[in-house]
């Protein structure tokens, strides 16, 4: 790849020269930044590719739909490569397109809601642990047992009662590194990239066995590729179940962990959703047949994604040159893009920093600029998961929002960990009180 001659003409941006990270530095530093418009230009520091950061839909649509082709997996993926493999969220070009192919039937909405089931049979395990902390006025880690329950929840929706096997034979959930280590680097790779060992005997003894299950292993090992007719090699489907442990687990659990917190700390928010579960016809646990009556609890949920994505910086590398409204992008070019700015902009989003779940209101998502809300990115690079995360954070706060309130026992503004993902920096501390 061949950088050209930077434009003369470019777009606002900070004097210094800097390369944008995922971590807390360059979020502060977008947080003064984004205030240069919907295009800011970076000087590169150590890199030698200019960096562009894009602040509006229009750029966003561009980039990720219209002429996403030019666009391939930014800086940043060496890192996430090293955990995951060459799986779809680090792959590029034909082979990630085969591979999405591959793995897109997994994740039909008919496959989600057979794994409904398990879904509520885990949460259900979980409300019990809950009644009895209430009842003994306990203070609970909601952080550590969201992230606990989203672990679960995809490794059971991946292997089903193959993990069962895991325990019995590892006695303790080999992938709880997890959620034991916040932190991503190099050692929790290795960690990481050990239990590949776990997975590729799953798989050998699915082979043999010739079961056909419908969970995401099973489906991805019978689905072959429309144009080769070719099933995926084990080390593909070692990386793509590898990819699906962590970014299943790790949104998903963010995003219960802070719809939580607002839950507690917004009572006429909490209100309304309470109503809500009240007013619902399941009578016990909700099934996924009775997710339509959990609407407000999805508006809550998307609000929340609004204000704390999971993934809060998106990177790309332009490929060749492209134009940007009235500049230039050059081939090479670093291309980031924040959904945390992105949705506070306030020509879109009336009093941004507002939790307002009406913003997702049926009328009010059509009559809004589609690229302004991007949680799970966009394109053909959107979240293959994002239905499986919405339908499991409603299942969890609709059974759990039947029998508790939380009471939030720490400071009302939460100091936010921007790395990977947007976690808080700290535990959220609540009592669990029975309704």
């Amino acid at each position: 790849m061949t950088l050209i001659t930077t434009p003369s003409t470019l777009p606002p941006g900070p004097a210094e020269p800097y390369d944008m990270q995922t971590n807390a530095a360059s979020f502060a530093h977008l947080s003064d930044w984004v205030g240069y418009g919907d295009i800011l230009y970076i000087k590169p520091q150590q890199r030698k590719a200019p960096t562009f950061v894009l602040n509006h839909p229009d750029y966003v649509k561009h980039v990720l739909v219209g002429n996403h082709a030019n666009y391939h997996k930014g800086v940043g993926f060496e890192r996430v490569k090293m955990l995951l493999g060459n799986g779809i969220i680090v792959s590029d070009g034909p082979f990630w397109r085969r591979q999405r192919r591959r793995v897109q039937p997994a994740f039909d909405r008919s496959v989600i809601a057979g794994l409904a089931d398990e879904i509520k049979h885990i949460n259900l395990r979980l409300l019990a642990r809950w009644q009895d902390s209430a009842r003994n006025h306990e203070v609970v880690n909601i952080t550590a047992a969201t992230n606990d329950l989203a672990l679960e929840i995809v490794l059971r929706a991946i292997f089903s009662d193959d993990f069962d096997r895991l325990l019995a034979e590892q006695g303790t959930n080999p992938f709880a590194c997890l959620v034991d280590d916040n932190r991503r680097d190099l050692k929790l790779a290795v960690k990481f990239r050990a239990l590949t060992k776990l997975v590729a005997e799953v798989i050998a003894r699915r082979r043999q066995s010739k079961r056909s299950k419908q969970d995401f292993l099973g489906i991805m090992l019978a689905t072959t590729d429309k144009d080769s007719r070719s099933a995926m090699l084990d080390k593909e489907l070692i990386d793509e179940v590898m990819t699906l442990i962590v970014a299943g687990s790790e949104t998903s659990a963010t995003t219960m962990n802070w719809t939580w917190y607002v839950l507690a700390v917004y009572p006429e928010i909490a209100a309304r959703f309470y109503a809500e579960i009240d007013a619902a016809s399941f009578s016990a646990a909700p099934e996924y047949l009775h997710l339509p009556e959990l609407d407000y609890s999805r508006q809550i949920i998307e609000e929340v994604l609004r204000l704390y994505p999971p993934v809060w910086l998106y990177s790309r590398k332009a490929l060749g040159e492209d134009r940007l409204g009235d500049y230039v992008i050059p081939a090479g070019a670093d291309i980031f893009i924040s959904p945390y700015y992105l949705h506070r902009l306030p020509q879109f989003w009336p009093q941004p920093e507002l939790f307002d779940p009406a913003r997702f209101s049926e009328a009010a998502i059509k009559a809004r600029h589609k690229f302004v809300y991007i949680p799970f990115s966009a394109g053909p690079r959107r979240c293959i998961g994002d239905f499986f995360a919405l339908v499991e954070a409603q299942l969890h706060f609709g059974l759990m929002g039947r029998h508790f309130r939380m009471e939030y026992l720490g400071e009302r503004v939460v100091e936010l960990a921007p790395e990977v993902n947007l976690r808080s920096k700290h535990p959220l501390m609540m009592r669990i009180h029975e309704r």
